[in-house]
């Protein structure tokens, strides 16, 4: 999980964190907490970083070549981001339906944000079509496709946050997930921790959710708590079923087309940053962490941060000398942000 469960602790002094004017958002936070706290939001980042993107393979009809796109949830355990419950802004798929298969297919090349890409992180209220980042990370499921071809006719590029470590009581496909494989909760109301070592059950529903994003026109995923070895979930697992968890939730989304992010993941960043595309975090700066998330700096691939407790004029230098994308979010995950 991520540290939002600490940071809820403090969730009356997040606003510190972005005082000042929000670059771009409204005030219009619906997201959702811990424990039957609100609805949470999404954030983005300061246009104005380095070139935007770089893409592998010239895009096509559904893969625009403008700015690029940013996943996030507030689930926070170390940096999880929590999904809220729904709040449609217009949207409609679910997942495990067929909607996916009936996709637009993708070139071999991926999209590939590189760093200093700014971005926006919102997953909850009816999304700021008009934030100035070139990536927008938000919920896949509460999302239509034409949200995403609005941002993309702005030239955005748009990441689905889809949560691939728990279970969560008020998704559309909740019933395709049996008891077996729900641990314990996480403290996010609704939500058990999964068994990741039974990939006969999890990958075809992750599959499927996928297919969904890319039906919908997103150009890469943003899988959530992908931490599950640190958590007290219920079940024996370890650093080594994790990698193969999250390898082959990467492989997933390659063979869709989709680029794909590390959510937090710290400790096996040195195993995963030849796997995955860019990296989402939350607090590395607060629990000076950062220097750890270099070597996606290093590989020409984003970092995108967000801090929730840390005002800006005390991680913004940092984050530029290193080369990540970082701006302030309140711990809802609304529209508000304040990049660097």
């Amino acid at each position: 999980m991520s540290r939002v469960l600490a940071a809820a602790a403090v969730l009356a002094l997040v606003a510190v964190a972005g005082c000042g004017s929000a670059d771009g958002g409204r005030a219009t936070d619906a997201g959702r907490a811990p424990s039957g706290g609100p609805t949470g939001g999404a954030a983005a980042r300061p246009s104005g970083g380095p070139s935007d993107e770089a893409t592998s393979a010239a895009p096509t009809a559904d893969s625009p070549s403008h700015g690029p796109a940013t996943p996030g949830h507030p689930s926070a355990g170390p940096g999880r981001t929590r999904a809220p419950a729904p709040v449609p802004s217009g949207t409609a798929a679910t997942a495990g339906t067929a909607a996916g298969a009936a996709g637009p297919s993708r070139p071999a090349g991926r999209w590939q944000p590189r760093p200093g890409t700014s971005w926006q992180w919102q997953l909850g209220g009816r999304i700021d079509l008009d934030v100035d980042a070139q990536v927008y990370d938000i919920d896949g499921f509460e999302n239509d496709a034409a949200t995403v071809a609005a941002l993309h006719a702005r030239g955005r590029k748009v990441i689905c946050y889809i949560n691939v470590g728990a279970w969560e009581d008020y998704r559309p496909d909740a019933d395709a997930f049996p008891a077996s494989v729900r641990g314990n909760g996480n403290g996010w109301e609704g939500e058990r921790t999964l068994d990741i070592r039974r990939t006969d059950v999890l990958l075809p529903i992750m599959a499927k959710r996928f297919d969904m994003c890319r039906a919908k026109g997103f150009d890469a995923v943003e899988p959530d708590l992908v931490e599950n070895h640190h958590e007290k979930s219920g079940f024996p697992l370890t650093a080594a079923q994790q990698l193969a968890y999250n390898r082959a939730i990467a492989a997933l989304a390659h063979q869709r087309g989709l680029a794909v992010g590390l959510k937090n993941d710290l400790d096996q960043i040195p195993q995963l940053v030849g796997v995955f595309d860019f990296a989402v975090n939350e607090q590395c700066a607060e629990y000076d962490e950062c220097d750890r998330l270099v070597p996606f700096v290093s590989a020409g691939k984003a970092v995108f941060n967000a801090e929730y407790n840390v005002p800006p004029e005390r991680f913004c230098a940092d984050s530029r000398r290193l080369g990540i994308s970082a701006m302030a979010k309140r711990l809802e995950l609304g529209a508000w942000r304040q990049p660097c």
